[in-house]
């Protein structure tokens, strides 16, 4: 192993030893939630682990340092016996509130290698006429089933932001059978009128689905048990492009909620996000407003939506009368049915499959060849051709009166 000033080197939380009492750290959740339960996790540590620990929990709203013998921690897993080099996975009752901080203590001191809570997501929601991403972890959306997950865990599509690299994506395994695909189906933080979608394969170059198409439906279960008929497809099967985000508009969701999507990608590869915007069907019956209900400020739920689609009505809402017609950027797979689009891309990787990309101006640009067909006069014998190409080139840095070759 590896050692430092202080001993042996782990991957983990270990304290000092021969503490009279116990070890405690205390961890803000990533967005408060309801509480399933717990892993603690002892990998590596042998001989060094902790014997035994507990779980507290308590929920603020206030950004405030949080001390070990506030009068506000709630015990949710009472002390347990832990062993060395080990997962141990405790199950609770889910909580009937939301939490926004763990406590975890150790007895009396030891190693721990990882800490995991697991639970559902206490939703944050805009007002019913604001559109937002319906599949976002932090609306409650989550991935609820996957045909595969080898090289990347399905709930990743939901997460925020666009992530570090293809290790927190969506990614199956290489398939070598004809006609091959892959999906994962994700439940919407709530049910909702759909607009449009997002589909971000960053970081994933040379391993990008060549296609995708989505399907939506409608269910009180948190996997649908609904036949393949009660699938529509909103999103037809289109081609993908590598590292870059592909914006679509739907097709069958004016004036239908929809609780589910499925992903389908073709024949395998990963996919780092979907987005799903649309708009909210109805409030929640135990949403909580937290201003005056004149302002429009966003709102969170005191209870995990559990019911799907049961007491929905259509919504008199006047902006969802009226099919609204939203504005996405222009991607090449997006504008493919009409014609092409001329642009120049980030990275070489972030092309089309089939572009011509090479340096120019002594490594200081990069050309994209011929993005789109021309029109041309040209008689065939000439062999001549029209080519419009883009170069996207950086500035080089020089001192005034200063030459290059």
């Amino acid at each position: 192993g590896q050692y430092g000033p202080k001993g042996a080197l782990f991957s983990g939380w270990e304290s000092r030893r021969h503490n009279p009492t116990c070890d405690w750290c205390i961890i803000q959740l990533g967005i408060p939630g309801f509480i399933l339960g717990f892993d603690i996790d002892t990998s590596h540590f042998n001989g060094n682990e902790a014997p035994e620990a507990s779980v507290q929990a308590l929920f603020t709203t206030e950004a405030e340092d949080l001390f070990p013998e506030d009068e506000r921690w709630v015990e949710l897993l009472p002390k347990v016996a832990l062993g060395p080099n080990s997962r141990h996975l405790f199950t609770i009752p889910q909580t009937d509130r939301a939490y926004s901080h763990v406590k975890l203590n150790m007895y009396p001191d030891g190693g721990i290698a990882r800490f995991r809570v697991y639970g559902l997501v206490s939703p944050i929601f805009p007002p019913l006429t604001e559109t937002f991403d319906l599949a976002s972890v932090y609306a409650g959306g989550r991935t609820v089933q996957v045909s595969d997950q080898h090289f990347g865990i399905g709930s990743n599509l939901v997460l925020p932001g666009r992530g570090k690299d293809m290790r927190d994506g969506w990614e199956t395994r290489r398939s070598r059978v004809a006609g091959h695909k892959d999906w994962a189906i994700v439940k919407l933080g709530a049910p909702g009128f759909l607009e449009q979608l997002e589909i971000d394969t960053a970081n994933f170059m040379g391993n990008f689905p060549e296609s995708a198409e989505i399907h939506a439906t409608s269910s009180p279960h948190d996997i649908p048990e609904v036949t393949e008929d009660a699938w529509v497809p909103i999103l037809r099967r289109t081609q993908l492009g590598p590292h870059r985000r592909h914006y679509f508009q739907l097709d069958n969701v004016h004036e239908v909620v929809f609780t589910h999507i499925r992903v389908t990608i073709h024949p395998d590869g990963g996919i780092k996000r979907v987005r799903v915007y649309g708009k909210r069907a109805r409030a929640n019956e135990d949403e909580i407003t937290v201003a005056e209900p004149e302002v429009p400020l966003n709102t969170t739920v005191s209870k995990p939506i559990t019911n799907g689609i049961d007491h929905i009505e259509k919504p008199l809402i006047a902006c969802l009368t009226s099919k609204t017609i939203p504005a996405v950027p222009l991607t090449p797979e997006g504008f493919a049915t009409f014609g092409h689009v001329v642009q120049a891309y980030n990275t070489p990787e972030a092309a089309p499959r089939g572009i011509k990309v090479t340096g120019a101006n002594q490594g200081s640009a990069i050309k994209y060849h011929a993005l789109a067909p021309v029109r041309q006069s040209y008689p065939v014998e000439m062999g001549a051709k029209t080519a419009m190409s883009v170069y996207r080139a950086s500035p080089i840095d020089a001192t005034i009166g200063e030459t290059f070759d």
